[in-house]
């Protein structure tokens, strides 16, 4: 196994997946499509995942939560691992509307920066059933580090597709019939009276900001969740675990 430097400036983006977290890290190493670079573990924290290590038949570099405190930063909640690791396989476009034709539908991100939102986002896709993730490659965050450790394992069951231009993406879910409905909590009709029936896709936007023009106008709806408390408002990652979790009980009564 090849053995190399972990440590990277706060500013770059890491040649490989840096992965971290006892659940993050066990559903990587379970997930055969995952090509291993590099493992640093506690001896606590080898201890605990040795049933998965043992079908990897991985090698272990021990190490301390000094070392990995050095190499992530004292504020990082490591729980004593350090898995470095290619990238997984990104699907095509036609894949993903491929499973959501019968299936749960897509979830488009209209520029979503903050890793925690994206990977709270990818556990809700995993958790209710997305077919899978669109972003941007750029102004999205690499899946990769907090986004990972929020997601908690999700990154190794939610296909994610990387797109240039969303419009464009957008635009081909149409010809390919999928019904795109756009969040948003300005919008005078509400999610809860969409049939949600599949094929379909689910498109939110950033904190404040919300969808874009062009991403708005790309949309065959626009919805927002009712809400009838004080608040009349979600984070884009709650806003996402609510609309899944609607399309899934629409699809357990649908006929």
């Amino acid at each position: 196994m090849p053995q190399r430097s972990t440590q990277w400036a706060p500013s770059e983006r890491p040649e490989h997946a840096i992965l971290y977290g006892l659940h993050t890290v066990e559903a990587a190493l379970a997930n055969p499509r995952r090509q291993i670079v590099s493992f640093k573990a506690t001896e606590n924290a080898e201890r605990k995942l040795a049933a998965v290590l043992s079908d990897r038949g991985l090698a272990v570099e021990r190490t301390s939560p000094r070392e990995l405190d050095r190499l992530l930063g004292p504020d990082t909640v490591h729980q004593g691992v350090l898995l470095e690791a290619d990238d997984l396989p990104e699907p095509e476009l036609a894949e993903l509307v491929e499973a959501c034709t019968q299936g749960p539908p897509i979830v488009v991100l209209d520029q979503v920066t903050d890793p925690h939102n994206v990977g709270a986002i990818l556990r809700s896709c995993a958790a209710f059933g997305a077919s899978g993730l669109i972003m941007t490659r750029r102004h999205s965050p690499p899946l990769s580090g907090a986004l990972a450790k929020a997601a908690s394992g999700a990154l190794e069951h939610v296909p994610v597709h990387f797109v240039q231009n969303l419009a464009r993406a957008l635009s081909e879910l149409h010809e390919l019939g999928v019904r795109r409905i756009g969040l948003d909590g300005e919008a005078d009709a509400l999610l809860e009276d969409e049939a949600l029936k599949t094929p379909l896709a689910l498109v939110m936007g950033a904190e404040g900001k919300g969808l874009r023009q062009l991403t708005r106008d790309s949309c065959d709806a626009l919805c927002r969740i009712a809400a009838e408390g004080a608040i009349g408002s979600l984070n884009v990652s709650n806003a996402a675990a609510v609309a899944l979790h609607l399309a899934a009980m629409r699809r357990r009564r649908a006929p």
